[in-house]
């Protein structure tokens, strides 16, 4: 009897032990390059049922925004709460560019925060920032970054780990960026960026790969309809699916182990799609992201909200959720004051310390408790600040954006716009460059592109595709100077270097 028994009494511990998982897990999952080409955001062509399904399930920001459209910067935003600007990480991190973020960013970190707090952290895919040590997370996990199922399962065991403590898992696909090589099955002299995909419509691994047609779809208002823009979209929205399909195994690794409803879900990318005019612009086809979250602890569900956020919000509405926010301070609960002088005493060097009273709360502001009321407002104005891509891109540009109008300061704007290596290269931006300066390109043409005013202004309400640029109007005169001044207060108030170039230059 006691033979039967024995083993009858540890399955028993072993099955019950998934239900005793910790409440109030996360996962964040940012892509790379990806604007709001989803289903659920009303895109007639892309096949995402995934993300569909989780919009379907929670809120579904329609106006979310990127602060800057720079990979390495904006992923410091996200983990900061802190624009690029105040947190040091002016451009990219990797090779020769050298950016990184102030050593006190640590003090509002997330990964450190969350760790803090109580959490297993574990990071999965593109990272991206530095210093490493102020982004720490606890387990670093390898996947195949262009195949987000693969991914998927190399963190089924940090997911279901069986542990009192609960998890925050980073989860970040190299999909849709640019790479992989050119499509050189296309009959055109100009050939199409693979997007990640596979070459001769070959598969990643446990993908059922969806190939798209380059005819059926939907041509964005910055880019040109030409067959090189729609080669190119045709990978990009192959890409777009291999990710959706990462986002189910995931799902479904949640709901075998009775995590779903015990874990926020958070689906956003980094910034717009890798073209120009998308990546590293200013205009809403490089700041506009897909933002969708489900709070299993949300009793309302199927929410489409209008307000505006950005990606300042997402550190301290993670915090907030895990219970670690001080909303009086708006920083972690948890907080070491005096972080200048155990920094120095480490050994840091003190030109990278960054100001710690600049350092001390966050930028952004949670959007927990307005998940579930369409009808509150976040934010009446966003602010973007965009200053390098690559090293050799130098152009700050500094945006102020409401429901109504949008301003774009080009402080460096005798200066012609600096092309990304991958963005010069793509054939649906050669193929303009290479017929003339006066060539459409969206709703300019290639020379207004690379020559810009030192202002654009625009009526986003009623010109969402910023074609009619206001500066020069004289009936917007007076409201064009409210706007500057609106933008300099943002940039006061959230210490921003280049305001000073309002005063010479």
């Amino acid at each position: 009897m006691k033979k039967s028994i024995v083993p009858c009494f540890l399955i028993s511990l072993a099955c019950s032990a998934v239900s005793f998982a910790a409440e109030k897990n996360i996962i964040f999952f940012i892509t790379d390059d990806q604007s709001p080409t989803l289903g659920c955001y009303g895109d007639p062509i892309a096949k995402t049922p995934a993300i569909d399904a989780v919009a379907e399930d929670g809120t579904l920001f329609q106006n979310a925004f990127a602060t800057t459209a720079s990979c390495s910067a904006s992923r410091s935003v996200v983990l900061s709460g802190l624009h690029n600007h105040a947190n040091g990480q002016y451009g990219h991190q990797h090779s020769f560019h050298k950016f990184s973020s102030y050593e006190n960013v640590s003090s509002l970190s997330l990964p450190r925060a969350m760790a803090k707090a109580g959490y297993r952290t574990g990071h999965i895919g593109k990272y991206h920032v530095a210093p490493e040590r102020v982004f720490p997370f606890e387990t670093y996990l390898k996947g195949n970054q262009r195949n987000a199922v693969h991914m998927a399962e190399q963190s089924r065991k940090f997911i279901t780990k069986n542990s009192d403590k609960p998890f925050f898992l980073y989860f970040a696909t190299s999909d849709p960026h640019r790479g992989g090589g050119k499509d050189n099955s296309s009959k055109q002299r100009l050939k199409p960026d693979l997007f990640g995909n596979k070459p001769n419509r070959k598969s990643h691994d446990e993908v059922d790969e969806i190939f798209y047609q380059p005819q059926d779809l939907p041509i964005p208002s910055f880019l040109p309809d030409t067959i090189k823009t729609r080669e190119e979209l045709a990978h990009y929205y192959q890409s777009v699916s291999r990710i959706d399909q990462g986002l189910a195994r995931l799902i479904e690794i949640l709901k075998e182990a009775e995590l779903y409803d015990k874990t926020l879900l958070v689906f956003t990318s980094d910034h717009g799609m890798a073209f120009a005019g998308g990546k590293t612009t200013v205009y809403e086809g490089g700041l506009k992201v897909p933002f969708v979250v489900r709070n299993p602890y949300e009793n309302k569900r199927g929410i489409k909200h209008k307000s505006l956020i950005s990606h300042i919000d997402i550190t301290p509405s993670l915090l907030d959720f895990a219970g670690a926010l001080d909303h009086k301070k708006n920083r972690p609960t948890l907080w070491v004051e005096k972080q200048n002088e155990k920094k120095i005493k480490s050994g840091v060097p003190k030109d990278n310390l960054g100001n710690i009273h600049k350092l001390a709360r966050y930028h952004g502001k949670s959007w927990l408790s307005i998940l579930g009321d369409p009808a509150k407002n976040h934010w009446n104005e966003i602010f973007a600040s965009h200053t390098f891509h690559e090293i050799q891109m130098y152009y700050p540009m500094r945006v102020i954006r409401d429901e109504q109008y949008k301003l774009i300061w080009n402080i460096a704007h005798p200066l012609p716009y600096p092309f990304a290596s991958d963005l010069w290269a793509a054939s649906s931006f050669q193929a303009q460059y290479q017929k003339s300066m006066s060539a459409p390109y969206g709703q300019k043409t290639v020379r207004d592109y690379i020559h810009r005013p030192e202002f654009e202004f625009y009526k986003i309400d009623q010109d969402p595709h910023e074609s009619n640029n206001l500066a020069s109007s004289s009936k917007h005169a007076a409201i064009l100077n409210t706007y500057k001044e609106k933008l300099k207060s943002a940039q006061s108030k959230f210490h921003d270097p280049w305001i000073m170039k309002w005063n010479y230059e």
